[in-house]
């Protein structure tokens, strides 16, 4: 019980963090449009039928059944068309054309005879920047806060120079590979007795030096140790706030070998690669250490690069997510995840009993920071409706004035967006069916932060 009401609970945080997160982007439009003018008449949270709402002034603000997203309601997102072409003929019917007007007229209905300067498209290309980058900037905000707050103010658990645990046997990698977790809990006949065993360290012990050479932390400790396999060696420590050594013959003993990522090298073979390395036999205590502030930005951008070239190449990896439903073959821990997969690892962290409550805390805000990174760079795509696709109409005008007015034209009229619903409805289409593939994904084949 106490396990389903934990997964409960971590995934209602998670909804509740997304939730703030969607409300923010759209107070990201809402805010500037109302100081510029701009009449807003909807503020809302989600998709489909409202679960409930409150009118204050001229807005009405609520909640809606689909946590997918959100809107703001703003007229003349579709300006008036014009009705003749460049020679002054009536325009040709075609196709979506009686979509596009509708589009057009239901954009201005909600504006009262005398408030035609509050439609959106009646602001200054500047200022429609404004409005249109404040949601994805406030998400960038967000997720950068977030960050900080998981990184620079909980932090990480980080190896310290104290002894947690003193090994007595000294098991090659390989070989501890293939033992069961009790086999590896006692020495096995023919193991090698670990030099630190009857050393006389003891855990709580730090470590100040070895072979002389002075360890302000367990990279400099660890490196120390395998630099010195075979030789007999002092070791400095200190017990209690008293200095003491100890001497110890430090024994070879076979480790894989790890790439940057601490993932485990595979050689030509397929096979583990291996080298031989010093080994004394202690485990360094942890402890939760702040990430530097001068890393802080670098990780930011890395991430930022990461969602990036995770947007590029979605298509591709949208399809791989539709083999997965269709075939046997199976899903990539790194690939796509929806709102139902973001939900499910949630509630698996929050109910697992590996991590305790600071690093369920620390994990799940880096989770809620990246996918506010990921709003944000997702909706500066350039294609309607997301935000980037008004950006992208909103540069276009202004270029194409600027053009314009350098040639001796006469000042052009708004863009009309409404002639880009023929690829709106696509994109909306694309996104609702990646939407509901995922959604699928994540129930049938879920990626797990446990795997079984």
């Amino acid at each position: 019980m106490t396990v389903v009401l934990l997964y409960t609970l971590g995934v209602l945080l998670m909804l509740v963090g997304i939730g703030v997160s969607i409300a923010l982007h759209e107070l990201g439009h809402m805010v500037p449009a109302k100081r510029f003018g701009v009449k807003v008449t909807r503020y809302m949270i989600g998709f489909g039928p409202t679960l409930f709402s409150r009118r204050r002034g001229e807005t009405e603000y609520g909640v809606k059944l689909l946590p997918l997203g959100g809107f703001v309601t703003m007229p003349g997102m579709y300006p008036p068309r014009q009705e003749t072409t460049r020679a002054g003929r009536p325009r040709r019917a075609r196709l979506f054309e009686r979509s596009m007007q509708e589009a057009r007229d239901f954009s201005n209905s909600e504006l009262e005879p005398g408030e035609e300067h509050r439609a959106f498209y009646r602001l200054s290309v500047p200022k429609r920047l404004v409005v249109m980058t404040g949601g994805p900037l406030t998400n960038l905000v967000l997720g950068v806060l977030i960050l900080a707050i998981s990184y620079l103010g909980i932090g990480f658990p980080a190896a310290t120079t104290a002894v947690q645990t003193i090994h007595e046997c000294a098991v090659p990698a390989p070989v501890a590979a293939e033992r069961s977790q009790e086999e590896l809990n006692d020495c096995q006949p023919g193991d090698q007795i670990a030099p630190a065993w009857d050393s006389g360290l003891q855990p709580g012990d730090t470590i100040t030096a070895v072979a002389g050479q002075q360890t302000a932390d367990w990279e400099a400790v660890s490196a120390a140790i395998r630099e010195h396999a075979g030789e007999r060696v002092t070791i400095d420590y200190l017990r209690g706030g008293q200095a003491a050594q100890a001497q110890v013959t430090i024994i070879e003993n076979e480790r894989y070998v790890t790439d940057e990522d601490g993932a485990l090298v595979e050689g030509p073979d397929g096979e583990y690669v291996t080298e031989t390395v010093g080994f004394l036999g202690i485990s360094p205590a942890m402890e939760r250490q702040p990430m530097p502030v001068t890393q802080f930005p670098g990780t930011v951008a890395e991430t930022m690069g990461r969602i990036g070239h995770a947007i590029v190449f979605l298509p591709q990896r949208l399809v791989e997510i539709g083999q997965v439903a269709l075939t046997d073959r199976e899903r990539d821990p790194e690939g796509p995840m929806g709102l139902v997969g973001v939900g499910r690892i949630a509630g698996e962290l929050a109910a697992h009993d590996a991590f305790d409550v600071v690093e369920k805390a620390q994990i799940g805000l880096e989770l809620l920071g990246v996918l506010n990174l990921f709003l944000f760079a997702f909706n500066m795509v350039p294609l309607l409706p997301l935000d980037g696709g008004h950006i992208a109409v909103a540069l276009y005008e202004g270029i194409r004035r600027r053009i314009n007015h350098r040639r001796g034209r006469g000042p052009t009229g708004p863009f009309d967006t409404a002639k880009l619903l023929p690829l709106t409805y696509g994109v909306v289409a694309l996104m609702l069916g990646m939407t509901l593939l995922l959604a699928y994904v994540d129930i049938v084949e879920p990626i797990r932060l446990f795997p079984e």
